[in-house]
Order: structure tokens, then sequence, then C-alpha cells
């Protein structure tokens, strides 16, 4: 299989949003690990979907359980199609790895998305999930099982994936004030998905 350099990711999907988006399931596969998400979260809060394609179904079964949406993602194809599905959500395109939105939301996902990112870049990015995380906020991710990198494919063009180990996570969440309130390496019930789940301190003192 030819493979092209991980910085080739946008690239890629921007080649293949209407392919990624025609062949996403839709059966919200992912509901259990969105039920936890969504008990962590205060009624009607706001989420932050970080890779958020073309909005479904994750953006989607958010919004149809009261939450607000603000989807990120560094594609325009794919935020054309988000557009589309969700025309009262916000869309912005932007790339995770610099994102400074300068507010903080409720909860932010970054499902299917991080684990593209080269493991310095995946280490990088918790001080950003944490600056735009709200004091009480959630936060959930998906990961491979262990440390290292592979790569699928998506309209038949290869694409990258990395993890760290996850010890590690659990160690750079800690340091930006994050506890683990969930995990499960290959969930046999969610499409063998790696799946983590973790909250900031409210700040309260009582």
């Amino acid at each position: 299989m030819s493979r092209s350099d991980p910085d080739d990711i946008l690239s890629t999907y921007r080649r293949q949003a209407a392919t990624w988006d025609r062949g996403r399931p839709t059966g919200v596969f992912e509901q259990p690990w969105l039920n936890r998400l969504a008990a962590l979260l205060p009624s009607g809060g706001h989420v932050l979907d970080l890779g958020c394609g073309s909005g479904v179904p994750i953006a989607r079964w958010l919004m149809q359980r009261g939450f607000a949406v603000t989807g990120v993602d560094g594609a325009p194809e794919m935020l054309e199609l988000a557009r589309a599905h969700l025309p009262e959500a916000e869309w912005i395109e932007a790339d995770m790895r610099t994102l400074a939105l300068d507010r903080r939301f409720d909860g932010i996902v970054a499902w299917d998305s991080f684990f593209h990112l080269t493991p310095d870049a995946q280490r990088a990015m918790f001080p950003i999930f944490a600056a735009h995380l709200a004091p009480g906020g959630a936060l959930m991710f998906t990961s491979g099982p262990a440390a290292g990198e592979a790569w699928g494919r998506v309209g038949g063009e290869p694409v990258y994936h990395a993890s760290l180990d996850p010890e590690e996570y659990v160690a750079l969440m800690a340091a930006e004030g994050l506890t683990l309130r969930g995990y499960l390496a290959e969930d046999p019930d969610c499409d063998r998905h790696t799946v983590w789940l973790a909250r900031r301190a409210d700040g309260s003192t009582g």
C-alpha cells in the first residue's frame, strides 16, 4: 500500500469527503459512550466537536438531545456537508493542532479524529483541550489500544493513525487537571474503538 505523509491527512479527507460521508455508519454504535458523556454535561450544554467531519452521526446525536454544537474541521468539503446536514449548528474551518477559539465548552469530543495526529502532535493537544474546556467540563476521545502507528484507508487512499501508551494519556490528562471517568480498550460493543472519557475539576473549593 502506498503511504502518504501523516501531514497529508487533511488533503486526503478533502478529496474523499463525499465518499467518507456516504460510507460513515449512521447507526450510532457510539451511543453508549455518548450517553456517558451526556450524563456529565449540563442540560443544553455546548459541545465542541473536534474533527467533526460531516456532522453525522456525532453532532446530530448531540443536537437531537438538546445540546448546542460547534464543529471544527480542517477540510472545508467536510464542513460543506455538515452545514447541509445540520445548518443550525456552528461550523468552523480550523486545524485542531493550532486551535485557539478563546471560548470554553461544557464538553469536547474528538471521535476518530485525534488519532490521526502524530504522537508529538497528540501530546501537544492536551493543553489545547484544557484551554477550551470549562470547569467541570468533559472530554471524550478515541485512540489506539497501545503505542504505535498504523495505516488505514478512506476512499482507497491511505490514512495515518497513531497512539500513545495508555499510561501516557492518563499522565497528560492529569497534568491538565483532567480526571479519568471511563476507559475501555477495543470496546467490543463499540466497533472495537478504544475510548477515553475524562472530566475537568469544577473549580469549587467546597
